[in-house]
């Protein structure tokens, strides 16, 4: 059975990112569509302009028959995947024939469904364009651009040998059909069909239902580009296309996106690929107040599915790691004197996430517990459901550093785990179900004012946090209690954007 979780959640933790009083004065309706893309079978092939078209056709009627439920239901903007309309796993070569040239719509004001000769080759923006139209709602969707770029003789130009720049390309057609945005994935991921931008582009687009919605695209998500820019020029609305492979017990599809979206304090609209054979699932529609979801399991119908939310205009700007200043603290103790004061535990190496995480176990019922990698520390209490009878093993894990396998970027990460046996070795390996339900209080000093916070529950429920915390001094606490589902992960993850390039 497919999992389907709505929550439309009141506050109730501490979202400490500036805001006050209603966080919102008006609503608007939101819709994703999680896509089963229907793939070219030999994608290293190249075919001719007429295959191609013929290919993404089949895709786009998928797209149509989606739009058309999705305004039906009140949508005034549905989010198609990445990848969805052409797939993946192409060469430079091969990709040829699925190009297009997108213009500029900051330099060119265009209709493609009302001006469908005005640039050549432009099927799939002109089907866009009219979906846009027909069914009166805003349509992002995403598929490659070529563009021309001058040969130089300049070793350090980032004009490709053969003249142009093949980009995976994030484009948007309003209501009436208008083209409005055109962005170019920034950080790619063994995407040897596509460049990267010369420069890092920042693209939003205005709606008169929302405000400004901002773009960015699947690996994007990791990094400082576009999205932290974007995020301080005041867009509160995120646009997240992506064709993501989950990898628990850190990076799940759902899991992360919430994570960004509550640390971020913003809305995500994420719509990802449904592919089992490259564990691609997961797509929600997330405010920091709560989140509509679906992330399909083991044995699930490989198929799509639409969601539909009315979700609030978040306004005004929100910072990270802004602190709201409490009456009470989170109840943590951090002086060493203090009744019950985490002492160094008892660790051990164990691999997460390709990175060498520093574990302590979760001993007894209760405990208060410290965990360091380096001069990094994270501190947990915490408390066993009394219902819980599992005698499953749990472990806090910390880690600062450069994490190196597919992709390089700079982390520092808190997390309790659920461990996949019972033996010390197997904590930070992949786990799926828990039976186990704790309350707790997860803490560390981040040396990043951007952490994202997590609770992930058995069979990918997503927790709402109960208190969320940042101060000045670079702390951060996550707190919890009462939970749905057995624990799988709680966490915090910290991005040291500023390290990347070192």
């Amino acid at each position: 059975m497919l999992l389907y979780v709505a929550l439309h959640v009141a506050l109730a933790f501490t979202f400490s990112f500036g805001q006050t009083g209603t966080p919102w004065d008006s609503t608007y309706v939101a819709a994703v569509y999680e896509h089963r893309v229907i793939l070219n079978p030999d994608p290293h092939v190249p075919v001719s302009r007429l295959e191609a078209l013929r290919h993404m056709r089949k895709n786009l009627a998928v797209y149509e028959e989606q739009a058309a439920l999705a305004a039906r239901q009140g949508a005034q903007i549905v989010v198609f995947p990445e990848d969805g309309l052409h797939g993946f796993n192409f060469s430079r070569a091969s990709i040829s024939g699925y190009l297009e040239t997108i213009p500029d719509p900051q330099v060119d004001t265009w209709n493609p469904c009302v001006e469908p000769e005005r640039f050549n080759s432009t099927e799939v923006q002109q089907q866009l364009s009219c979906m846009a139209r027909r069914h009166n709602l805003y349509v992002v969707a995403n598929m490659p651009d070529v563009q021309p770029c001058p040969l130089k003789s300049d070793p350090t130009s980032s004009c490709p040998a053969d003249g142009r720049w093949q980009f995976n390309t994030n484009v948007v057609f309003r209501s009436d059909g208008l083209l409005v945005a055109r962005y170019h994935k920034q950080n790619l991921y063994f995407e040897e069909a596509f460049d990267t931008p010369p420069q890092p582009e920042i693209i939003s687009f205005d709606t008169p239902f929302a405000g400004k919605f901002g773009l960015f695209i699947c690996f994007d998500i990791l990094f400082y580009e576009p999205k932290v820019t974007l995020h301080e020029r005041g867009v509160r609305q995120m646009i997240f296309p992506t064709a993501w492979m989950n990898q628990l017990p850190l990076l799940d599809s759902v899991q992360f996106q919430r994570a960004f979206s509550l640390g971020a304090g913003v809305t995500l609209l994420a719509a990802n690929i449904r592919n089992d054979r490259l564990i691609m699932t997961g797509s929600g529609i997330y405010t920091p107040f709560g989140a509509t979801y679906h992330h399909a399991q083991s044995g699930d119908p490989e198929e799509g599915r639409l969601l539909v939310a009315r979700i609030p205009v978040l306004g005004g700007a929100a910072e990270y790691g802004k602190v709201e200043e409490t009456a009470t603290d989170s109840g943590y103790c951090h002086h060493d004197d203090c009744p019950s004061s985490p002492l160094p535990s008892s660790t051990f190496t164990s691999t997460m996430m390709y990175d060498p995480f520093k574990f302590a176990l979760l001993n007894g019922t209760e405990g208060n517990l410290r965990v360091c990698d380096g001069t990094f520390c994270c501190r947990l209490q915490f408390q066993r459901s009394p219902q819980t009878k599992s005698d499953e093993l749990y472990a806090l894990g910390a880690f600062t550093g450069k994490h190196t396998v597919n992709g390089v970027y700079a982390v520092q990460v808190c997390a309790v785990v659920r461990c996949a046996g019972s033996k010390a070795s197997s904590c930070g390996q992949e786990v799926e179900e828990a039976e186990t339900q704790l309350d707790f209080v997860l803490e560390g000093e981040f040396a990043s004012k951007y952490v994202y916070p997590s609770v992930l529950g058995s069979r990918y429920i997503l927790e709402q946090p109960q208190r969320v915390e940042k101060n000045k001094d670079g702390r951060v606490t996550l707190k919890h209690s009462n939970t749905t589902a057995g624990l799988v992960t709680a966490c915090l993850y910290g991005r040291l954007y500023h390290l990347d390039n070192e």
